[in-house]
């Protein structure tokens, strides 16, 4: 498949410009992502998604307990089936590279380090900016939002 500088994907069978802008967090909102595990966690979920046929446009992490991407899919693939490949595999992937994770989660058969809840919107081509932007700002934000709470401000 190739993009072309106005956005658009060029497949086989069709043109698409298909655009998600995806948030979920990890389960009880466990602050494990450090700042060491955060490039990981990026390059794993990259992986998943060349493996599977779709791209992340943009990745961040915020206050170490949730993931924003903003993700480009072919028309085959719905959403459900993109967040179930990204959560799924980077969880198995994530637990079998760090042992250590299994700690926030007590039960022993069905871990999960990931909330199983979502959010999900779609972008077209005029808010991609905005959405990049929100993901950028997104991290600063939280920081000095939690920083003001914990001050007493």
């Amino acid at each position: 498949m190739k993009r072309n500088n106005f956005k658009y994907t060029h497949g086989r069978t069709c043109v698409y410009n298909i655009n998600y802008h995806i948030i979920w967090g990890t389960k009880y909102r466990n602050k494990w992502m450090t700042v060491d595990l955060e490039n990981e966690i990026k390059q794993i979920l990259h992986d998943i998604a060349s493996e599977n046929g779709f791209t992340i446009n943009h990745i961040e992490i915020g206050l170490d307990d949730h993931v924003h991407l903003l993700v480009s899919a072919p028309p085959k693939l719905s959403v459900t089936v993109i967040v179930k490949c990204l959560k799924g595999t980077s969880s198995f992937r994530l637990f079998r590279l760090h042992p250590e994770l299994k700690k926030f989660y007590w039960n022993k058969e069905d871990r999960h380090i990931w909330s199983p809840s979502y959010f999900v919107e779609s972008i077209g081509i005029t808010n991609m900016d905005a959405v990049d932007k929100y993901i950028d700002d997104q991290r600063l934000k939280e920081q000095k939002h939690h920083e003001q709470n914990t001050s007493g401000n």
